[in-house]
């Protein structure tokens, strides 16, 4: 056991990441740092995913925050004796992780598409002494069915969809954990197998990890507005078709704000997990406005939310226009469509005059004043149901083509259709 090991593991347990006596025991027994060969020791056991791997100055393959592989572990819900298929083998942290908890009678498989990320992480297990996992070169969408069954199958890329080969090669009564895309959200959603052909949620967390390769890597969600708007571009949920060109417009037309939740305001997370997801499995016609480099230090670009060195906001969009949360300083003007007080810690109409600050709702475009709203009336309802985040949600996949249990949210896949409700 390394010092640094034991004080990172201490510090997971504290924050409420680590719940659990074996995984707790997993992270003092296994190093970080024997996996980040070359790197400082703090930031080999900082808690920061650390990119690996870079194609084109784009980061391809990472070690994976630790504070988020403890939460994935917890949700896997690893028993000694599992037999486990590991999509995505990074650096081997997490494989060696897992080999800890499932011991000598368990077994670990580990897929990438990738060689050069395959050979380091068989040096980096050789290296760190682990025993127990089988580190495979092939297509993780496509699994390992040499293997299968398997308890579990742990993705650590993200998925735009579930793949039948990953539930044919799940053992009865297992358990698939994947990040998946959802409404251009990102969710780690635990998967139960049951006996209703149907899968399960068992727990939802928000997540964000790099994209998966090959034949599953899915449609890219994200779509560049191009012409005078370099920087700027579009996440949509699964079945929308926005109108491009009115977004386009609409940023070179702002128009007033309105204050929308002065307290306790809104951030990145309320923008993409909570708020957002919550806007966009109501109404396909949310998504995500998203500004990078020049884009991102505009007028407008700054008074969308902070994301690392980004900025991106959640929208609603029409035709003519469309309406986004923002947060910098704005001067109000009435509200197009006036709603009653909901007291001190719900939204109401801006006053007259003067600045606000908080997180508002302001029109792009001629249509914008009535999708804004729209939207204040949608921040409202968001704000009543208690502020629901991702950890809120019961999720249902069920083959593309099978029935679904009524009552939630339909989102489509091409190879399964997800019902999204609120748990409980």
């Amino acid at each position: 056991m390394s010092i640094e090991a034991e004080r990172l593991a201490e510090d997971l347990v504290r924050g409420g990441r680590i719940r659990g006596t074996a995984v707790e025991q997993a992270f003092r027994a296994v190093p970080r740092h024997l996996f980040l060969p070359g790197r400082p020791l703090d930031e080999a056991y900082a808690d920061e995913a650390v990119a690996t791997q870079f194609v084109d100055g784009v980061a391809t393959s990472s070690a994976s925050q630790p504070s988020m592989v403890a939460i994935m572990l917890e949700q896997l819900g690893l028993r000694p004796g599992h037999r486990v298929l590991e999509i995505g083998a990074g650096t081997g942290w997490n494989a060696a992780l897992m080999a800890r908890i499932v011991g000598p009678e368990g077994s670990v498989t580990s897929v990438d598409i990738d060689e050069e990320l395959v050979a380091q992480a068989e040096d980096n297990l050789a290296a760190a002494g682990v025993d127990g996992v089988r580190v495979v070169c092939g297509d993780g969408a496509l699994g390992c069915p040499e293997g299968a069954p398997y308890d579990r199958i742990v993705l650590t890329v993200g998925s735009w969809d579930v793949r039948p080969e990953w539930v044919a090669q799940l053992a009865p009564h297992g358990r698939i954990l994947l990040p998946l895309t959802v409404r251009g959200s990102q969710l780690s959603i635990a998967f139960d197998a049951l006996d209703d052909g149907l899968l399960r949620s068992a727990s939802v967390r928000s997540c964000a990890f790099i994209r998966l390769r090959g034949a599953g890597a899915g449609p890219d969600v994200s779509t560049p507005l191009g012409g005078d708007c370099e920087g700027w571009s579009v996440q949509m949920a699964e079945e929308a078709e926005i109108d491009v060109a009115a977004v386009r417009a609409g940023l070179a037309e702002p128009g007033p704000a309105w204050l929308v939740v002065p307290d306790p305001g809104l951030d990145a997370v309320d923008v993409w997990d909570g708020l957002g997801l919550w806007l966009a499995l109501g109404d396909p016609a949310v998504f995500r406005l998203l500004a990078t480099r020049d884009a991102a230090d505009s007028r407008v670009g700054a008074a969308l939310f902070p994301v690392r060195r980004d900025r991106a906001t959640v929208a609603l969009g029409g035709r003519d226009g469309f309406a986004a949360l923002v947060t910098e300083r704005r001067t109000p003007v009435p509200r197009p469509r006036p709603r009653p007080e909901r007291g001190p810690d719900g939204p109401g109409p801006a006053g007259e005059g003067g600045a606000v600050s908080g997180s508002a709702v302001q029109a792009f475009g001629p249509g914008g004043r009535e999708l804004a709203a729209l939207l204040l009336e949608r921040v409202a309802d968001w704000v009543d149901a208690g502020r629901p985040h991702a950890a809120d949600l019961a999720i249902v996949a069920a083959p593309a083509g099978a029935e679904l249990p009524p009552g939630g949210a339909v989102v489509a896949k091409e190879h399964v259709r997800l019902s999204v409700a609120a748990a409980g």
